[in-house]
């Protein structure tokens, strides 16, 4: 709670944190309500030191006291102040110590903005500071609002076998920090939400406790949701645009604000130039043990060990946030000039000009939901709900750029790709069929190599191959629906360019032939009358404009046989190949 300042023993918690130059943490959630708190008051010592370290009421000293007075033993006084289960629970006098159950109290949930926010945060002027921090808030507030409304489930019962909505919301104490725990300290605009796991229950007001699966498995998808809203506020207050970084090869690319100078990120990032460090040497040490490199949880548990082995101490020292912001800024200017530095905000205002004119922020909910649907696929075979969601809310972050979405956007692609593309792997699990939406011709299978023969590239370039087949596959229904020629010999569920769900075509019961979905039209014919209207058409124009020249300079001379080409002939039984014309027209 007081960040990585150094606290005295006997100093009181606000007085330690104004000295390490973090604001005092305040509280938030629509849980206050049930226990008389406000939002946005002050997170006491005493209040966390009761609700995060006892599970009991965060004023649990004035109600004892009151009902003292009214002549209840201490037993029972105390008893009143509990929230849910009493941890002295976790403890039994039969067990032995070291099987105790430890009491799980809260959640810490961690904001933290991209990588050049921190810079524009810490290197530029007091304005633009504040406007971010509050653009931060802002972003908080409403990621734990979705927690609290579509996320959050209580327990009751033996073994917590039913699960609703809490009946009033969350309890959260939310404690804002700034620097990075690197030796030379760096500028690391971030909060702590201290989420207690005491809620009350629907049907009965009591307090319970939140299920902890329900909340950690939606963390992604909620992380997310903070970046996009992030971006949305900082576009809307300074003007900004974002734009897609590449920091791995082959994996995911991260938001930055465009126009801040990618010099400035690396010597922002210093604490994980220091973890890839260690984690390289590692990886060596694992692949001479093992005789291979570490697969994906190796690795994850290489890169926990890392961090854990290149963390420093807390400072010692006392500083004001303005100390810190002066030797930042100081230590930019040494490194890359103090222009780099001075015209920060001048010049993302003109990449955001930039930005704006090459790109048109437009959702198309049918690209999008192919684009989930292909990356989360290749990425993970089996997944959920909430990893479609997550999947969603970052092709909306790729494809605004900071503008604002329409409510519910998110949601309505998930249930695009469940409506259209989505088949039960398991009892819980989800999976798509990708081959289903293709023809079971040679040309069209094409598309689908990026999944089977470039296995050794990393899994998002592989997904990211898939979807702009998908999308690839998209246009091309699109536009043969709208110029009317010839579909594929197989149906395929391509959605229209609207938000609105996808039609599939319908295909004739013997001879396969494609019918529009509303009329039951047969395309084939409809196509070939338009272009015989469309020659007759073009036709009499061509002979028209050839009489108005020769009425005024005379008949054009015609070709010796020798020069004139030989006609086009098309074989019996053949079909023009689609996408092509014949007899000149277009």
């Amino acid at each position: 709670m007081v960040g990585d300042g150094y606290r005295r023993a006997g100093t009181p918690l606000r007085a330690a944190q104004d000295e390490a130059g973090v604001p005092p943490g305040v509280w938030k959630g629509r849980g206050l309500a049930a226990l008389g708190l406000t939002a946005g008051d002050v997170v006491t010592e005493r209040q966390a030191e009761l609700l995060l370290g006892e599970g009991r009421h965060p004023d649990a000293d004035r109600i004892e006291r009151e009902l003292l007075a009214q002549g209840k033993s201490p037993e029972q006084a105390r008893r009143v102040t509990v929230l849910g289960r009493p941890i002295e629970h976790n403890r039994s006098p039969k067990t032995d110590k070291a099987k105790e159950r430890i009491p799980w109290l809260a959640f810490d949930l961690t904001f933290r903005p991209p990588p050049t926010a921190h810079i524009a945060w810490a290197l530029m002027d007091d304005r633009h500071r504040r406007v971010l921090e509050l653009c931060n808030g802002i972003a908080q507030d409403k990621t734990l609002a979705w927690l609290e409304e579509s996320v959050a489930e209580i327990r009751w019962k033996a073994g917590g076998k039913e699960r609703d909505r809490v009946k009033d919301g969350l309890v959260v104490a939310v404690f804002q920090h700034y620097e990075s725990r690197a030796t030379e300290s760096r500028p690391l605009l971030h909060a702590h939400a201290v989420v207690s796991i005491r809620a009350r229950r629907p049907h009965d007001g009591k307090w319970g406790n939140l299920s902890a699966d329900s909340l950690m498995t939606h963390i992604v998808a909620a992380d997310t949701l903070y970046t996009l809203y992030f971006m949305e506020e900082v576009s809307a207050r300074l003007g900004w645009a974002w734009e897609p970084r590449e920091v791995t090869p082959g994996r995911r690319p991260v938001m930055d604000i465009a126009g801040i100078d990618r010099r400035l990120i690396g010597w922002q990032s210093t604490r994980r130039q220091q973890i890839e460090d260690a984690l390289s040497v590692l990886t060596d040490k694992y692949e001479e043990r093992q005789g291979h490199a570490p697969g994906e949880k190796a690795g994850y548990a290489l890169a926990c060990q890392a961090a854990d082995q290149t963390r420093p101490p807390k400072r010692t020292e006392l500083l004001s946030l303005s100390e810190p912001r002066r030797r930042w800024r100081e230590s930019a200017i040494r490194a890359f000039g103090a222009c780099t530095v001075y015209r920060l905000a001048e010049r993302a205002r003109v990449a955001a000009a930039a930005v704006w004119a090459r790109v048109r922020p437009v959702v198309d909910v049918a690209l999008a939901a192919v684009d989930v649907v292909a990356v989360v696929y290749v990425m993970r075979g089996a997944f959920k709900r909430h990893h479609l969601l997550a999947e969603a809310r970052r092709h909306l972050s790729y494809v605004l750029r900071g503008r604002p979405h329409e409510p519910g956007l998110d949601e309505q692609i998930v249930q695009t790709v469940v409506d259209d593309y989505i088949c039960p792997a398991s009892r819980r699990m989800m999976t798509a069929d990708l081959r289903a939406l293709y023809p079971r011709d040679t040309e069209d299978q094409a598309v689908l190599r990026p999944l089977t023969r470039k296995r050794t590239a990393p899994p998002y370039e592989r997904a990211r191959l898939a979807a702009d087949a998908l999308a690839a596959r998209v246009h091309a229904v699109r536009r043969a629906e709208r110029l009317r020629s010839r579909t594929r010999p197989r149906t395929v569920a391509v959605p229209a360019a609207s938000r609105s769900h996808p039609r599939p075509f319908r295909t004739g019961p013997k001879d396969g032939r494609l019918l529009e979905p509303e009329t039951g039209v047969d395309t084939v014919e409809r196509t070939r009358q338009t272009l015989e209207a469309a020659a007759a058409q073009v036709a009499a124009t061509l002979q028209d404009s050839r009489r108005a020249r020769e009425a005024a300079h005379g008949p054009r001379p015609q070709p010796t046989p020798a020069t004139t080409p030989p006609p086009r002939t098309q074989q019996p039984g053949t079909q023009p190949a689609p996408g092509r014309t014949t007899g000149g027209v277009t």
